[in-house]
């Protein structure tokens, strides 16, 4: 199944994806769960499906927010498809190198990422995200997948200069909606094998990237036992697992995302994930 989060006339709420229409929880269901993040804690993804008293819209009358709008951690591995480190010049890294987002830095599904007015180099990273499902600590690989509720695709939008004042990544990684995840979560069981999947990003149109899941240096049991290991992972925590070739700042000359600009994020089975690009304006928002 494929769960979402929306705003339908302001009011927040969740429900499942069908094609191009959105069938939302019942009053009652909300009330119960207020979030899909409660949801998936609570383990009640097929008592939302089994939940048939709620409105039905067509997607184009939504406002889609992150589809996890308010997760205890978002972490993020950069550095995790080989032709990505050979073309930012860096050495394949003993360990998983971990960066966190915060919430604020993220938009849903046709919301637009924001140009920051600090920076004329903003750029695209198109990953395939992992939602934790249940909580993990001290989880070993071959259990790691166990611990998945679902995955979806994630816009690490990146602002590079500030990304390089220093070793850290966490300015450059979270300026104002400069990221977007989404559109819905694939449920897990839909996707028994995620090293399979493959990943394509596109601007205007034209295809930047090109990557599969099964080229990650670290894959997603890895990542889970790894991160696992130094913090306990929540229901709803977001893992975004890395970035293929062909960033805008690799290219001859670099390619930075201007207004007007569309980003799609694709991966056939998790969703498509479509940002157009505004520049921040003068107060700081759209």
């Amino acid at each position: 199944m494929q769960l979402v989060s929306f705003e339908h006339d302001g009011q927040p709420s969740y429900g499942l994806a069908d094609g191009d229409r959105v069938r939302g929880a019942s009053a009652a269901f909300r009330k119960r769960y207020g979030d899909l993040r409660a949801v998936i804690t609570a383990g009640a993804n097929q008592q939302l499906a089994d939940d048939d008293g709620g409105a039905v819209y067509s997607a184009s009358d939504l406002r889609f927010v992150p589809v996890i709008p308010n997760p205890d951690k978002i972490l993020c591995v950069g550095v995790n498809y080989r032709p990505h480190i050979e073309e930012m010049g860096r050495q394949v890294p003993d360990h998983p190198v971990v960066f966190v987002r915060f919430p604020a830095s993220l938009v849903g599904h046709n919301e637009p990422i924001l140009r920051p007015r600090a920076s004329e180099q903003f750029d695209f990273e198109g990953e395939l995200a992992v939602i934790i499902g249940k909580r993990a600590r001290h989880v070993e690989r071959e259990n790691a997948l166990d611990y998945i509720a679902g995955y979806c695709c994630f816009m690490d939008g990146s602002i590079r200069d500030w990304q390089r004042h220093t070793p850290q990544f966490t300015p450059g990684k979270n300026f104002h909606h400069s990221g977007a995840m989404g559109p819905c979560i694939a449920t897990a069981d839909e996707i028994p094998d995620p090293s399979l999947l493959q990943l394509t990003t596109l601007v205007n149109g034209e295809v930047m990237q090109r990557g599969r899941v099964a080229d990650l240096v670290f894959d997603i049991p890895a990542l889970i036992e790894y991160c696992s290991t130094f913090s306990e992972l929540l229901p709803g925590d977001i893992i975004a697992t890395g970035t293929p070739g062909g960033v805008g700042a690799a290219r001859t000359p670099p390619v930075w995302l201007q207004a007007g600009d569309t980003v799609e994020v694709e991966i056939p089975g998790v969703g498509r994930l479509r940002s157009p690009v505004r520049d921040e304006s003068v107060e700081g928002t759209a």
